[in-house]
């Protein structure tokens, strides 16, 4: 039997390309005549460049960035030529200023800067990219991308950008009470990526202001007090205002689902002409998932923890729906399950195993991912692949 293995990451403790490994080994112990097909995915957030580069040929480009919280961070470009000829550059947000890399008890949404994203976007210009792909979630920031916005501007020279690198210097909110001239960088800075295709990879299409909005939803679970997370909103209100005066853009900008993924990233790549894709849905077209899943027996997903957002445009969801065009039936393995089955299989997924039940089994699972996963996939294997 042919089994095509697609998972995203495992919350911080596996990448999808480990992940798919882990699988695989226990899978096999099993049935190890079974023809297994290693296709790791991502939704935008943690490991999105290694699940496009284990699938698509290109090269690698390290980069030191600043970091979240001002320290030095290793990010990487994964550069590759479309069939067309068009040079894209892909990017991950989470590695120039995600939430892992912050101690959690220094987390604050109101100092974190994305500007090392700014700094990645700048080397993908001179890395000759035509098309810049941006893989955007799992941050610990909060400032609507404009960090990642000086920086770029700073990166490329621009007059204007040392002012507001300055003024973002204290935190978020001292976007509060930002006009238009004190944004006027803006303008010039699109100028300067005027030719290039954006694309904001998403995992989430929350708006960017007020109580459906990136600071009411998120904020808090980076570090933020509740009240912080108000502040942080009505600074993020008067940035979004100055920007899209700044640059003459429509109200409507502040509004689009996506525009709060990644705490605003998404607006700040709006304002560069970006348009929108769920990053589930992108990588899996990317790496050809649909054609892998022709003749498969089954498809084997997950991730760390399946709860209800996994069920909203995400990796397993992107599987479930290509699986069912073509009939093959998704299993989902997972570091927790907190959904029934009903909601399962409204999603398209046949069935679901989680690999820790307990806490001492979670234990077990944070000191040994691989392993633990692997077990589990071989227990997973009994059921769907036949006996020879």
């Amino acid at each position: 039997m042919r089994v095509v293995i697609a998972p995203d990451s495992f919350s911080g403790t596996l990448t999808s390309p480990a992940a798919a490994e882990a699988l695989a080994v226990g899978w096999r112990r099993h049935a190890p005549d079974d023809d297994l097909d290693l296709c790791p995915l991502s939704d935008g957030g943690q490991g999105f460049v290694d699940a496009l580069s284990a699938g698509l040929d290109g090269r690698l480009i390290p980069l030191e960035v600043t970091g979240p919280a001002g320290f030095p961070a290793l990010a990487v470009l994964f550069v590759t030529t479309e069939k067309t000829g068009q040079v894209t550059a892909y990017l991950e947000s989470a590695q120039a200023c995600g939430l892992d890399l912050v101690p959690s008890d220094r987390r604050d949404p109101g100092t974190a800067s994305s500007t090392g994203l700014g700094t990645l976007i700048a080397a993908a210009v001179e890395a000759g990219a035509s098309r810049i792909v941006v893989g955007v979630g799992g941050v610990a920031t909060n400032d609507g991308g404009a960090g990642m916005l000086a920086g770029l501007a700073g990166a490329f020279g621009l007059p204007g950008a040392r002012a507001l690198a300055e003024r973002l210097a204290g935190g978020v909110t001292a976007l509060r009470g930002i006009t238009p001239p004190d944004l006027e960088v803006l303008n010039p800075l699109r100028e300067r990526l005027a030719g290039i295709e954006f694309v904001a990879a998403t995992d989430s299409d929350v708006v960017l202001l007020g109580f459906k909005g990136v600071s009411a939803l998120h904020a808090v679970a980076k570090g933020a007090t509740p009240e912080q997370a108000q502040e942080l909103d009505l600074a993020l209100a008067d940035f979004a205002r100055a920007a899209v005066d700044a640059t003459a853009q429509p109200q409507k900008l502040v509004a689009l689902a996506g525009a709060g993924a990644g705490g605003g990233l998404g607006f700040g790549l709006f304002l560069l002409g970006a348009t929108r894709e769920i990053g589930a849905v992108l990588v899996a077209d990317a790496v050809g998932l649909s054609g892998r899943l022709e003749g498969a027996g089954v498809v084997v997903t997950g991730e760390g923890n399946l709860d209800w957002e996994s069920l909203r445009g995400t990796v397993i969801t992107a599987v479930a729906r290509l699986a069912q065009e073509q009939a093959v039936p998704t299993v989902a393995v997972a570091g927790q399950i907190q959904v029934g089955r009903r909601e399962l299989l409204t999603a398209g997924v046949e069935s679901a195993y989680p690999v820790a039940r307990n806490p001492a089994e979670v234990r077990a699972s944070l000191a040994d991912p691989a392993g633990r996963l692997a077990d589990r996939a071989q227990r997973v294997a009994r059921t769907w692949s036949p006996r020879r």
